[in-house]
């Protein structure tokens, strides 16, 4: 995994998890700059991706944005698939 500075990030694909489609789907959802997704909801982003694209998304894609949204925030890059169980435990619960 790549393990960049936060600080001097500037493309959606220098993110940890980011990569070519993933960067699309942000862009679609006006999410064009890595700091634009601090202070984001991981669940409204992939509502709102689902929403103008028109198809569901696989939930990993959740798992992504809270990965990207929690290193933006300050957090380690940590691999997607370690917020599987959050995601999973946040969703049980509504």
């Amino acid at each position: 995994m790549k393990n960049p500075d936060r600080e001097k990030v500037k493309k959606l694909v220098d993110l940890p998890n980011i990569g070519e489609v993933m960067a699309a789907d942000l862009q679609l959802i006006g999410i064009d700059h890595p700091k634009k997704l601090i202070g984001k909801d991981p669940f409204s982003l992939y509502e709102k991706l689902c929403i103008i694209s028109g198809q569901r998304h696989d939930p990993c894609v959740i798992d992504v944005f809270m990965s990207a949204v929690h290193f933006m925030e300050g957090g380690e890059p940590l691999p997607w698939w370690l917020f599987t169980e959050k995601r999973k435990k946040y969703l049980n619960k509504k």
